[in-house]
């Protein structure tokens, strides 16, 4: 890594920096103070495929706030919860083959989870935790509204 590792010092904690690492015409350094990742393209798009694109890092997020929500939740009520798996799809579909979206014309993002709970749980409870999943956070913050302030930074 190059920007990112000398960078980490100084990225105050809430803030992530994401910066071109020269490996190619994607790779991308991201740090958050304390954690580096890379991410990059797949070859086939002229990527060196060194890491996870955007999308899959977006369904990476998405994953591990549904299970970690899950996770709190099954302990604060004491289930018998052993294990949580989540898998995640991104595509891009027609809006009018979706029956419960506003949007009607063009083509909307589609997030399909599915999640796989292990442990001796009653299908009352599998029902809930699946109500539970949709209250994560990142969830939460996919399905509204969001601001997005971009400005370029002083030279």
């Amino acid at each position: 890594m190059t920007e990112v590792a000398t960078t980490q010092q100084t990225t105050p904690p809430g803030t992530v920096l994401v910066a071109e690492n020269g490996q190619g015409l994607f790779g991308q350094d991201l740090l958050d103070g304390r954690h580096a990742l890379v991410a990059d393209e797949p070859l086939n798009v002229g990527g060196k495929d060194a890491g996870p694109n955007p999308y899959d890092l977006l369904l990476m997020s998405l994953g591990a706030c549904t299970s970690m929500t899950l996770r709190l939740y099954a302990r604060r009520k004491q289930l018998p919860l052993t294990r949580v798996s989540v898998r995640l799809r991104h595509s891009r579909i027609h809006a009018e083959d979706c029956a419960d979206c506003e949007t009607k014309t063009g083509f909307i993002d589609r997030i399909e989870r599915e999640i796989e709970l292990e442990g001796e749980l009653e299908p009352q409870q599998r029902q809930r935790f699946l109500e539970i999943a949709n209250m994560c956070p990142v969830h939460r913050t996919l399905i509204g509204e969001i601001s997005i302030i971009t400005k370029l930074a002083p030279t």
